[in-house]
């Protein structure tokens, strides 16, 4: 058994994105990902090999897709899946406290 809690050791301000590994199993990793004010570099997208379900615990982001021209903005609680594939960046996040990230890694095929 592990115990932990998804807030300890935020980052008062880090130059880059913190991301810790919370479990890894079989077909799924789930990591907690804090950031404050980054953003993705300019003309980088995210194309993953497996989907992505995310939740915004804290802090506020603004995710872009390749296939959408408005920004999606996130509050705390704000949660959605992306699938494999789908190309998107990070347009912003907070600059001023920490913007907490719980995301699942998982194969949507099982694989």
């Amino acid at each position: 058994m592990r115990l932990g809690n998804i807030f300890v050791d935020l980052p008062e301000k880090a130059e880059q994105e913190q991301f810790l590994p919370l479990l890894a199993a079989p077909g799924v990793r789930l990591e907690r990902i804090v950031s404050f004010g980054q953003a993705s570099p300019p003309g980088f997208w995210h194309d993953q090999e497996e989907a992505e379900w995310v939740i915004l615990l804290a802090g506020s982001a603004g995710l872009r897709f390749a296939d959408r021209d408005e920004v999606l903005t996130l509050a705390p609680g704000d949660y959605l899946e992306i699938p494999a594939h789908r190309r998107h960046r990070v347009e912003w996040t907070d600059a001023t406290l920490p913007t907490v990230w719980l995301a699942a890694y998982f194969r949507a095929d099982g694989a």
